[in-house]
């Protein structure tokens, strides 16, 4: 039986910028681009979403629901530094972690020895640190798997601590509203309450087959989720699979010609990013998306082992002949290979006498 945390910081961007500036503290804040700059809101804090203000919304609709809405501009350097200090927390107590984002991650501690081994007291040590030495807060989960820990961690925000012992995940499950199991989106929860579906009990009156039939692969992890069944391990490899570049323009583009010169700078900027890489990786994929004036978006991707200009170009082309209106957003990126997870663990080199020796 695992023991798994899951934690996750409590509107994290937000939570360091109020922690740095006292005077935001209490005041609806969001961290994110400006309004004339049609700028998009990364996170917010509980004061704005109190109003409806979202991550991923326009600024200017954001400022329009909530007038005196404070817009930060974003610091990524300083939100990874507390990041990579959340981390060294983490690593106190298990080595197994699982990032997900700068946020939050997934923790295994079913062989730590910490706090005698209960995954509660350790949850608990964890957020109390992050709170005395970083001055922000943190929610976690704690649960016998991953889907179950993820689910724990948000039940309570922000700053709590959730906790669905073995003995208690039947009943848990039981009762838990389909729309939030992770992949269950918005279309599909209504399509199931159509069908009189609003639990996972609902659920689970279907077969393996029927639900393949019914929602396709999903449906064989449906068929497992309803029934508090998940297998994955946490994993700890942090190797990438793929590598973007957008760019949201103050105007939107109207003309192919505009879409092909503004793709030109993106694959430029990809190119950088790539060969930060270094050999670990190898391209296995190209993508381009697009967003329209209406936040509608289309994606469109290829295999491809060298990520040229051209390929991206027929991306493009077929973006374009999809749908020729106006994007007010573009992104190209590349899909990767991670070389050395195929390759197993490396072989240690020879110490140097014992490869003279076989030289001679």
């Amino acid at each position: 039986m695992r023991k798994i945390i899951h934690c996750d910081c409590d509107c994290f961007y937000a939570s360091v910028e109020m922690r740095d500036d006292p005077n935001l503290r209490g005041r609806p804040i969001a961290v994110g681009g400006a309004s004339d700059r049609r700028g998009v809101i990364s996170t917010c804090n509980y004061e704005a979403r109190s109003f409806g203000v979202r991550s991923a919304m326009p600024t200017a609709h954001a400022k329009k629901l909530c007038p005196d809405l404070i817009v930060v501009p974003g610091n990524m350097k300083k939100y990874r530094e507390v990041s990579a200090q959340i981390r060294d927390i983490f690593l106190l107590y298990t080595d197994a972690i699982e990032p997900l984002s700068l946020d939050e991650a997934y923790l295994d501690v079913t062989g730590s020895s910490h706090c005698n081994g209960s995954a509660t007291l350790i949850a608990r040590e964890i957020r109390a640190r992050v709170r005395k030495e970083l001055g922000i807060t943190i929610s976690a989960g704690v649960a016998p798997n991953k889907f179950l820990a993820k689910i724990a961690s948000d039940w309570q925000k922000p700053d709590g601590l959730t906790v669905i012992h073995p003995d208690a995940v039947e009943d848990f499950v039981l009762r838990l509203p389909i729309k939030k199991i992770h992949g269950v989106g918005r279309v599909t929860a209504e399509r199931m309450q159509r069908e009189g579906i609003r639990t996972c009990s609902d659920l689970r009156r279907f077969t393996l087959v029927e639900m393949v039939q019914k929602y396709g692969k999903f449906g064989n992890r449906l068929f497992h989720l309803c029934r508090g069944i998940d297998e994955r391990p946490v994993s700890s490899d942090s190797s990438r699979k793929s590598v973007s570049v957008e760019c949201t323009f103050s105007e939107d583009l109207g003309q192919f010609e505009a879409w092909q010169e503004e793709m030109v700078n993106l694959f430029g900027r990809l190119q950088e990013r790539l060969e930060k890489l270094g050999d670990r990786y190898e391209i296995a994929g190209a993508i381009v998306k697009v967003k329209y004036a209406d936040f509608s978006q289309s994606t469109h991707e290829r295999s491809s082992k060298a990520g040229r200009i051209s390929e991206f170009n027929q991306l493009l082309q077929q973006c374009w002949e999809k749908r020729s209106d106006p994007i007010r957003l573009l992104g190209v990126g590349i899909k990767l290979k991670d070389l050395r997870a195929e390759l197993g663990p490396e072989q240690l080199p020879l110490p140097l006498r014992y490869r003279s020796s076989l030289s001679t």
